[in-house]
């Protein structure tokens, strides 16, 4: 595998999540660290940029990771073109890989035409062409409750809440990973990101999904059962307007190595096919 990968990570996460998960895969299949970029979405991880609600607009995000991923791949490869404009890109083609809110940024880049990708893969898609749904409703409530409270009341006032009880029946593990936006770095100066980032459409209708194999994108689907932020359902829609594959890896709750080894293992089989 030659190819330059981008990798993106989860509202709320940073880019050791996608680079943690995904590096070893990417180390087997000898692409070399110069070839990987895994840029912070603003206002996450090593980015100190928060701004106004408008900054979090999914494609003005799109536009920011994906000008941030060229210029990083261009500075590690030593182009001198690394200050190119967007539509000219890297020469060489891309796999991008995105994670929950990774996935539709991921999508927007291939709608977009943002970088020259060729293959897609989306984990545990999160965003569809509703805005605010109900999977994502938690996170507003969290981003308040941090702006009001801070991340320790705020944390503790969450529990009591109908989305975190709504969450936490169907799965504790998910309900644990939500508990963690309290706890990220500089959680409440950032707290915008989780009220206006799950506003956000990843498309309009299910047929927008198409666009992609008809651009000689491929991609894969990977989704989880008994994930109420990152609904199965959701990602079978993806697979079905994608007009791709559909891989199932075992529920957080079942642990979270048992879903990592799997994840890997079908995301590395995939990417290890001509």
């Amino acid at each position: 595998m030659t190819t330059e990968v981008v990798l993106l990570h989860g509202l709320g996460a940073a880019r050791n999540q996608p680079l943690g998960l995904f590096g070893p895969v990417l180390d087997q299949l000898g692409v070399p660290p110069t070839a990987i970029a895994a840029p912070d979405v603003r206002a996450h991880g090593a980015s100190t940029l928060v701004g106004e609600p408008g900054d979090f607009a999914l494609d003005r995000l799109a536009r920011e990771v994906g000008e941030a991923a060229r210029a990083a791949l261009d500075s590690a490869s030593g182009d001198a073109a690394a200050s190119a404009p967007p539509a000219d890109g890297p020469s060489k083609p891309l796999t991008i890989i995105g994670i929950s809110m990774g996935a539709a940024l991921a999508l927007r880049i291939c709608l977009l035409g943002l970088l020259p990708v060729e293959r897609a893969v989306f984990v545990r898609p999160a965003f569809g062409e509703r805005s605010l749904p109900p999977n994502l409703r938690a996170f507003p409530v969290i981003g308040e409750l941090l702006r009001e409270r801070g991340p320790v009341a705020g944390a503790e006032r969450f529990r009591h809440t109908e989305p975190y009880a709504r969450v936490a029946h169907e799965s504790p593990a998910g309900a644990r990973g939500l508990l963690t936006q309290f706890t990220a770095p500089d959680a409440a100066r950032r707290a915008m990101r989780l009220v206006e980032i799950p506003r956000n459409r990843a498309f309009e209708a299910d047929g927008d999904l198409g666009a992609l194999a008809s651009r000689g994108i491929r991609s894969l689907v990977v989704g989880a059962p008994r994930d109420p932020v990152h609904p199965f359902s959701l990602a079978e829609r993806w697979a079905g307007g994608l007009g791709a594959p559909l891989e199932r890896v075992p529920p957080r709750d079942d642990g979270q190595p048992a879903q990592d080894a799997a994840m890997r293992a079908i995301v590395g089989g995939w990417l290890s096919r001509p």
